[in-house]
């Protein structure tokens, strides 16, 4: 049994090699080897799953994570797993949502202080007094949001389904928060009345559109791709805009000879691993949350089960229903 697991364990990280081949550099391989052999033994004796957003890094993308995606899909497969331990590979509101859809299951997210400029952006308390302001209507909050900030929603959404879970709800008018450059994204393209806030996300927000008309001056026929995150004049400019699974499904499905993707520099590197043949300008903004997350305090999160998310059970409870229904929403 011993010879059996230490070569399924041998198997396991040539695979992992092989899916990184082409992806870092092979000098690269030899310094992250050693993390990802102990990783990949971790999951197995802890029963664990990586989760990992498209904005880790490589290594951590394509080497050591079971599931990745963007932020719906990650809260949509946390929902799923049967595992005993989840490891958020993102930041922490994303670790709170898949504890608060498996409050049972312990879920380690490997640094602390891997937040969000967006869920800062906002407090429960806000969203009381908004709808002190506003009775009666509704309220959308982003997946980008504390625990405490879902609680007192009526519902939750992602850039890949705001305008769907906008027109799921009651009425003429939505509260939708925090992120005001999506709310006014999603109020073109309903005919509800849409009450924004004032977040913005820090990767996002730097774009520009001197950064498009200076890219395309540079690269002729180039396809830019923007997040909705981004400011108006960015979104004006741009040939697509769309959720960072629509991002990714468009240059899979189009794949243009060459892209500027407006986001997250290491979702640009993913998805270049990934076609190949597009040629990807880079442009990106690092966001300096997720780069928190390494293959070192991964491999310290499965060897001292650190660091475990809690959240209230009394603000769990109200925030799961905000969750469960935008996972409802098709």
């Amino acid at each position: 049994m011993l010879v059996a697991e230490r070569s399924s364990d041998g198997a396991r990280l040539d695979a992992a090699r092989r899916r990184l081949d082409g992806i870092i550099p092979a000098a690269e391989w030899h310094e992250v080897a050693d993390d990802i052999d102990a990783i990949l033994r971790l999951k197995r004796a802890r029963n664990a799953v990586i989760l990992a957003h498209n904005y880790q890094t490589p290594d951590i993308y394509h080497g050591v994570a079971d599931i990745v995606g963007d932020s719906l899909a990650l809260a949509r497969e946390a929902a799923r797993t049967e595992a005993e331990v989840i490891v958020l590979c993102g930041v922490h509101f994303m670790a709170e949502t898949a504890k608060i859809l498996n409050p049972g299951r312990t879920v380690l997210i490997p640094d602390l202080r891997a937040g969000c400029s967006l869920a800062d952006s906002i407090t429960a308390a806000d969203v009381r007094l908004l709808r002190e302001r506003h009775p009666g209507v509704p309220v959308a909050v982003y997946v980008n949001t504390s625990a405490a900030v879902k609680a007192e929603a009526d519902i939750c959404c992602t850039s890949g389904n705001a305008e769907r879970v906008v027109e799921s709800l009651p009425g003429d008018a939505v509260l939708f928060l925090p992120d005001e450059y999506l709310a006014n994204w999603v109020a073109g393209r309903t005919t509800k009345r849409i009450i924004a806030w004032h977040g913005h996300c820090e990767v996002h927000e730097r774009f520009s559109a001197a950064d498009i008309a200076r890219v395309r001056g540079a690269h002729a026929g180039i396809e830019v791709i923007a997040h909705p995150e981004c400011p108006p004049d960015v979104l004006a400019a741009a040939d697509f805009v769309g959720s960072t699974q629509q991002m990714t499904d468009w240059v899979r499905d189009r794949r243009p000879a060459r892209a500027l993707l407006l986001t997250e520099c290491s979702m640009s590197d993913n998805v270049a691993a990934e076609v190949p043949e597009v040629e990807l300008v880079r442009a990106c903004n690092l966001c300096p949350h997720m780069k928190r997350i390494d293959l070192g305090n991964i491999r310290h999160a499965l060897e001292t089960m650190t660091h475990a998310v809690e959240v209230d059970p009394a603000i769990a409870d109200r925030a799961r229903r905000a969750v469960e229904r935008m996972l409802a929403v098709r």
